[in-house]
C-alpha cells in the first residue's frame, strides 16, 4: 500500500519581493528506485527528476540542475536559494511504494534571459483601446481618436516587425483597465485580463494609457514674427503587458518624446491620415512605436507557448494554438493544470501542476492543433481549459 510519509512539512523563508517579476510556481512529481541506492540518495534523485521536468516546462536553463540539486537534502529539510533559474523549492509530498520513491515538489522558476524553448512560436496578443488620462489635452486638433489610432499603428508594426507575437485588435469599446489601475485594484485587473483573453482566444493582453499630449509653452520660431508660430507637443505613453491565462502583469514601460506640431492649432487633424503619420509629430510617435515592438518581443520571447485545451476525445486533445503561431506536425507538448496555493503568510499564488502526460501534434489548422498521447493512453483527469505548453 502506498503511504504518505511526509506532507507539506517544509516552510522555506522566501524573499518573494526580490524574485524576478516573471517567476512562476510549478508543481511536479519525480520518481526513483531504492534498489541500488539508500532512501536518502533515491530521494535526491527523485527530486532531481521532478525539478528537471519543471525546468523544461518553464523554459528555464536545464544546465542549472546540477547546481541546484547538489546537496539538495539535509536530513528532513530542503535549503535552497539559487541565483539561476530556480529561486526556491519546496518538498510537498513523499510516497513510498515497494522499491520506488515518488516525491512532489513546488519550485519557483523563471526562464533565464534569452535561454528558452519558446522562440519558435509566436504568441497571440490582444491590443486594447488606449485611454487618455487627460482627455482635455486632445482638444487642440481634436485628436480624440488617437486612443485607437496609435494602437492600430502598433498592431501594424507588430505584424511587420515582431518575431515573437501576433496582434489582435479590440478597439470598438474601452476597457475598465485605467479606472481599475487608478484604484490599484489588481484583483479586478487580473479578472479583466483573463476574461478578455478567454473571449478573444488570446494568450496575452496589452493595455495602455496616453498620459500627456500637452503643448510646450515656448514656441519654436518665436523670432520669426511674420510666420505662424509652431509649438512642440508632448507624447507620453505607458504600455502594460498581462498574461491572459493567469491575469498576472508581466511587464510595463513608459515612452516619452516631444515633436513640433506642424498643424494649425485651430484645425481638426485626422490622426488616421497619411499626412498625420508623415508629420514631425507622427514620425516621433512612430519611432516610439518601433521601440515598443522591440520591447514587447524582448519581454515575451521567453514566455511559455501555452495553449488552452478546447476539446478532449479519448487520448486526443485540441488546443487553441495552430499554424498561425508556428505549430507544426510532430511538435510535442506537456500538459498542465492551472492551480493556486496559499503561503504560510496568507498570500495567494498562481501556479501549475505538471501532468505526467505528453502529447504529439498530428494535425494543424490556422488557429488550432490536434495532438495525441505519446503512448496512446487515455488522458485521465485532463480537462478542458487545462494547458498544453511547448518545452
Amino acid at each position: 500500500m502506498r503511504i504518505i510519509t511526509r506532507a507539506a512539512f517544509l516552510a522555506i523563508s522566501l524573499l518573494i519581493t526580490t524574485s524576478p517579476s516573471n517567476a512562476q510556481w510549478y508543481e511536479a512529481q519525480g520518481h526513483a528506485s531504492t534498489d541500488k541506492d539508500s532512501i536518502e540518495i533515491a530521494r535526491t534523485k527523485a527530486m532531481e527528476n521532478a525539478l528537471k521536468k519543471a525546468l523544461l516546462v518553464a523554459g528555464a536553463s536545464v544546465s542549472s540542475i546540477q547546481q541546484v540539486v547538489n546537496g539538495l537534502l539535509t536530513q528532513d529539510k530542503i535549503s535552497i536559494r539559487a541565483s539561476g533559474s530556480v529561486n526556491s523549492i519546496e518538498l510537498i509530498d513523499e510516497f513510498h511504494s515497494g522499491n520506488m520513491i515518488s516525491v512532489t515538489i513546488r519550485a519557483d522558476i523563471f526562464a533565464q534571459e534569452k535561454k528558452c524553448f519558446a522562440l519558435d512560436y509566436k504568441k497571440s496578443i490582444l491590443l486594447t483601446k488606449s485611454h487618455f488620462n487627460q482627455r482635455q489635452q486632445a482638444n487642440i486638433g481634436k485628436i480624440y481618436p488617437l486612443d485607437s489610432a496609435v494602437i492600430n499603428q502598433l498592431n501594424r508594426k507588430l505584424a511587420k516587425q515582431s518575431r515573437y507575437s501576433n496582434g489582435k485588435l479590440l478597439l470598438k469599446s474601452s476597457t475598465e483597465f485605467s479606472r481599475l489601475n487608478r484604484s490599484f485594484n489588481d484583483k479586478k485587473i487580473r479578472q479583466l485580463a483573463i476574461s478578455l483573453a478567454d473571449t478573444t482566444d488570446s494568450q496575452y493582453i496589452i493595455f495602455s494609457e496616453i498620459n500627456d499630449v500637452s503643448f510646450e509653452q515656448q514656441r519654436t520660431n518665436s523670432w520669426q514674427v511674420w510666420q505662424q508660430s509652431t509649438y512642440p507637443r508632448n507624447f507620453d505613453f505607458t504600455l502594460y503587458l498581462y498574461n491572459g491565462l493567469s491575469g498576472e502583469q508581466i511587464w510595463q514601460n513608459s515612452y516619452q518624446n516631444t515633436a513640433v506640431w506642424d498643424f494649425n492649432k485651430r484645425a481638426e487633424v485626422d490622426v488616421n491620415s497619411t499626412a498625420f503619420w508623415q508629420s514631425d509629430y507622427g514620425n516621433m510617435i512612430n519611432s516610439l512605436l518601433d521601440a515598443m515592438v522591440s520591447d514587447i518581443d524582448e519581454n515575451i520571447m521567453c514566455e511559455p507557448s501555452e495553449g488552452k485545451i478546447v476539446q478532449i476525445n479519448g487520448n486526443q486533445i485540441t488546443i487553441n494554438l495552430g499554424r498561425h503561431q508556428g505549430v507544426k506536425i510532430g511538435d510535442e507538448f506537456s500538459l498542465l493544470h492551472s492551480t493556486s496555493f496559499t503561503s504560510a503568510q496568507g498570500r495567494n499564488y498562481a501556479g501549475y501542476n505538471i501532468s505526467p502526460y505528453k502529447v504529439k501534434v498530428t494535425k494543424v489548422t490556422k488557429q488550432s492543433a490536434t495532438a495525441i498521447t505519446l503512448d496512446n493512453n487515455l488522458l485521465g483527469n485532463i480537462q478542458i481549459n487545462d494547458l498544453a505548453v511547448r518545452y
